[in-house]
């Protein structure tokens, strides 16, 4: 029997293998062992939803945001996204 295609948009399954760092700070990192995505939270619950939502970024399943310097702004973070064209570190006139 052939294999299933794999295609984009495909489920992937979801994380079976998690491993938790207890940090110093005494936050907890929850790290996935297949993609090494992780993320933080002040308990192992709390990290293991920020890392399904780190996850669904990685997958491509996050909310897009349509304008992301007014929404960092509003979030008190100042950044110069600049666009999209080149790296801000390439001289682009090469």
């Amino acid at each position: 029997m052939p294999a299933e295609p794999h295609t984009e948009m495909s489920t992937p399954e979801p994380p079976t293998e998690v491993e938790f760092v207890h940090e110093d700070d005494g936050r907890v990192t929850a790290r996935h062992a297949e993609t090494g995505v992780a993320s933080f939270g002040e308990t192992e619950s709390e990290a293991l939803r920020q890392l399904a939502d780190a996850l669904d970024a990685h997958y491509g399943r996050g909310d897009s945001i349509d304008e992301p310097e007014q929404y960092l702004s509003e979030l008190g973070v100042e950044a110069d996204i600049g666009d999209a064209t080149g790296l801000p570190w390439s001289d682009s006139s090469e």
